[in-house]
C-alpha cells in the first residue's frame, strides 16, 4: 500500500508519553512543546502510552505542518466505533494530519486480552466499515503477521523497542511503498556506567513482558541477556548512548537498514510524563 503518510513524517519525529495528558492544566505547556518540535524541524510527534486521537488536538491546533501519531492506542481501551468516531472528528479538524496508532498491548496490562491477532484484525475490519481510511493507520507490529498486516491493511508499521537488525527484517516483509518508522531510544550521556544505569531501568518494565523478550530472542539475544537488567550486549543495541558522532551513527543504522522515519524517545531518568526539550534541541542540533 502505497502511503501518503510516508511523505509527510519527515526522517525524525519524537515520541514521548509526556506529550499526551489527561490534566487540561498542561494544555499550554503541550501546545508550546509541540509548537517547538516543529520549528526544529521534526516531522512528527508519536503520543505515547494508550493515547488516544482527542490527545492529539492540543498538538495539532499549535501547529501547521507536524503529523501527530498515537503510539499507540490500545485495542483493547477504546473500542473500534468510539475510535472511528475520534479519528473522524480529528481528521476533519485537521485533514491528513492525524495517523492512528494501533497495537495490542499485552496480557499484563490489558485484562481483556485474548488471541490478538485476531482481534486487531477484526478491530481493522469495523474501521474499515466505519470508513477510517488504511492509509492513515499504523500498527505497532514485531512479528512477521502483524508485519504482513501493517503492509496490507495500514499505510505500515511504527515497531517499538527494536533494532536496526529488526528493521531490515520488517521491510523485507513490508515491501518498498509502506511505512516504517520505529521508536528507538536515546540516552544523551557519554559516561558507560551511567547511561547504561539509566537505560536499565527504563528497560525494566519491558524486560517483564513477553512480547518484547520473544523479539528479543528471536533477535539472536539469549535468555543471559535478558537477565539481571540486561546484559551490556541488549543495553547497548536498544539504547544509543555516548557522544554526537556515536549517536548518530546509531540513528542512521536504522534508516540504512531501511527505516523510512526514527521516532527517538528520550531517557534521561526523569518522570515519563516529563517534556525533555532541552534534550529534544540537542538531538535536533546533532541531527540537522
Amino acid at each position: 500500500m502505497s502511503s501518503a503518510l510516508r511523505e509527510t513524517v519527515g526522517r525524525y519525529g519524537i515520541w514521548s508519553v509526556g506529550l499526551r495528558s489527561e490534566n487540561p492544566a498542561r494544555r499550554t505547556e503541550i501546545a508550546e512543546a509541540a509548537a517547538e518540535l516543529e520549528e526544529l524541524g521534526y516531522g512528527a510527534a508519536w503520543l505515547g502510552g494508550s493515547s488516544a486521537p482527542g490527545h492529539a488536538v492540543p498538538l495539532l491546533e499549535s501547529t501547521s505542518r507536524l503529523t501527530v501519531g498515537t503510539s499507540i492506542q490500545s485495542i483493547w481501551q477504546y473500542g473500534a466505533d468510539e475510535s472511528a468516531a475520534a479519528y473522524a472528528e480529528v481528521d476533519k479538524a485537521h485533514p491528513g494530519r492525524f495517523a492512528l496508532g494501533l497495537g495490542v498491548s499485552h496480557a499484563k496490562l490489558a485484562d481483556r486480552y485474548r488471541r490478538p491477532y485476531s482481534a486487531l484484525v477484526a478491530y481493522l475490519d469495523a474501521l474499515d466499515a466505519a470508513g477510517v481510511p488504511a492509509g492513515r493507520r499504523v500498527l505497532a507490529a514485531l512479528g512477521p503477521k502483524t508485519l504482513e498486516l501493517s503492509r496490507d491493511r495500514a499505510a505500515g508499521a511504527v515497531p517499538y523497542l527494536v533494532t536496526p537488525e529488526h528493521t531490515a527484517r520488517a521491510r523485507e516483509i513490508l515491501g518498498q511503498a509502506a511505512l516504517l518508522a520505529p521508536e528507538f531510544k536515546v540516552v544523551l550521556e557519554t559516561d558507560p556506567d551511567r547511561a547504561r544505569a539509566l537505560a536499565r531501568a527504563s528497560l525494566a518494565l519491558y524486560l517483564t513482558l513477553p512480547n518484547y523478550t520473544n523479539s528479543f530472542l528471536r533477535l539472536g539475544f539469549t535468555e543471559d541477556d535478558l537477565a539481571s537488567g540486561g546484559s551490556d550486549r541488549l543495553i547497548d543495541t536498544l539504547y544509543a548512548w555516548g557522544d554526537e558522532d556515536r549517536i548518530r551513527d546509531r540513528v542512521a543504522a536504522f534508516h540504512e537498514a531501511g527505516a523510512d522515519h526514527v521516532a527517538l524517545q528520550v531517557v534521561d531518568g526523569g518522570s515519563r510524563d516529563d517534556l525533555p526539550r532541552e534534550a529534544w534541541r540537542r538531538l535536533a542540533a546533532l541531527l540537522a
